[in-house]
């Protein structure tokens, strides 16, 4: 069986949290609109 390696940004490759959080949330759609309006506020402040 062979199994597919993930392509990984540069920017998460030194730390393993970073490469836990590009795994797991970087670029996964987000579709709860509660969520969306805490990353709006998140980000806006």
């Amino acid at each position: 069986m062979k199994t597919k390696s993930l392509l990984r940004c540069a920017w998460s490759l030194n730390d393993p949290l970073m490469v836990e959080y590009h795994d797991r949330e970087w670029g996964v759609p987000v579709h709860d609109d509660l969520k969306l309006f805490e990353f709006l506020v998140l980000e806006s402040a």
